[in-house]
């Protein structure tokens, strides 16, 4: 689960962490209320879109007076913006934040993320920072500094010195930047976060750090710790099907293919979207239905998975483990003939019971297509796709 800037402030703020004087805004006179309370002369105004390279797209601007505060946040509220990082989504603007302008000598870059290679969290810094932090990453690796630490020991200040110096700063903003450091720490595992973002930290004309930007995933498996984190979803930043999926407690990811994948087991449906490339197709998405594999939640796998009109045939890829083969067979048949689904449909049971779900398959009277097993059915899906 992704948090909104204004949002991962407000959080970045409990924790004492350094950020801008902002206040968020759903129209115009709110905006310019905020920009009156907040006072000064110049403000930011910031699109909420839960990505990053909304600058670049036109969701930032600098407002030298409130009647600018009105006309960008007018022209902001309502819009959709499409980045690099937004999947393919057009993300729609229901709020800005109105944040105080502040000169920037320096821009920076600081994140901290579950580092599941070295199975530990990692803090990653940059002295350059900024929109092309990506740029900076790929043609000067050498300016990223990493830190990996110790899951026993937790943050420890010479790593904040060591990640400091390597950036060049000076004494006093090393030691700003070690108590920013321990106070991410101390929020990531405190809110169980994936990822922590500062992009731009910023040395102000003062010499002082100050976290411009602010972006916080928090790992949603731990969500029930977390009502009051969870009660700031905002599902109209989310795929509509990804969704639709989670009321069903189905476990779905959109993708980029035009075979529909309908799975019990994560496991098992990361094996079958392997086995589908392998024989050369592409998968539409990921699902896994669980283990109790009803009608109804395989009636509305199938409803997600038909919801792309890029999906040109299914697989079902089913181990009847705790649920016997033929009730999920009763289940399938059931399904294809309620959505009333006209692409080929491809299914491999395997467990308890089989030989009796192949054989209600076989006797449906639908054109369901049986498999022997995961390749045999892998191939038949990609030709059927195909064809």
């Amino acid at each position: 689960m992704n948090f909104h800037e204004y949002q991962a402030k407000d959080i970045f703020a409990d924790y004492g962490v350094a950020v801008p004087q902002g206040i968020a805004a759903s129209n115009a006179d709110e905006a310019v209320a905020a920009a009156e309370k907040m006072g000064g002369t110049q403000w930011m105004v910031k699109a909420q879109v839960q990505a990053g390279g909304r600058g670049k797209a036109g969701g930032i601007k600098l407002a030298r007076t409130l009647e600018e505060v009105r006309d960008y946040t007018q022209k902001m509220i309502g819009m959709t913006i499409t980045t690099y990082q937004t999947g393919g989504l057009a993300l729609p603007v229901d709020k800005v934040l109105i944040a105080e302008a502040t000169d920037i000598a320096k821009e920076l870059y600081l994140s901290m993320l579950v580092d599941r290679q070295n199975k530990c969290v990692t803090i990653m810094a940059s002295s350059e920072g900024g929109m092309d932090i990506e740029k900076v990453a790929h043609d000067t690796p050498e300016k990223i500094h990493t830190v990996q630490i110790d899951l026993t020991e937790g943050f420890q200040a010479y790593q904040g010195r060591k990640i400091g110096f390597g950036m060049g700063l000076n004494a006093k903003q090393t030691g700003q930047l070690t108590k920013m450091l321990e106070s991410l720490y101390r929020m990531f595992y405190a809110l169980d976060l994936a990822l922590v973002e500062i992009n731009p930290l910023v040395i102000t004309p003062s010499g002082d750090l100050l976290a411009l930007d602010a972006k916080i995933n928090v790992d949603e498996s731990a969500l029930f710790r977390h009502p009051e984190i969870a009660a700031m979803r905002d599902e109209r930043q989310e795929d509509p099907t990804e969704v639709e999926a989670t009321r069903h407690n189905l476990n779905y990811v959109t993708l980029n293919g035009s075979i529909g994948c309908m799975v019990n087991g994560a496991g098992l449906a990361m094996a079958t979207l392997d086995v589908i490339k392998l024989n050369g197709g592409e998968p539409a998405n990921f699902l896994d239905v669980g283990g109790g594999a009803t009608k109804e939640r395989v009636t509305a796998a199938f409803k997600l998975i038909l919801r792309s009109d890029k999906v040109r045939a299914i697989l079902v890829n089913i181990f009847g483990g705790i649920v016997r083969c033929d009730l999920i067979a009763d289940g399938i048949i059931a399904a294809v003939r309620d959505v009333g689904i006209t692409i080929p449909v491809v299914v491999r049971l395997e467990g308890t019971n089989v030989e009796k779900g192949r054989e209600l398959l076989a006797n449906s009277g639908f054109a369901i297509i049986p498999a022997t097993d995961l390749n045999d059915a892998a191939r038949k899906v990609v030709a059927a796709a195909k064809g």
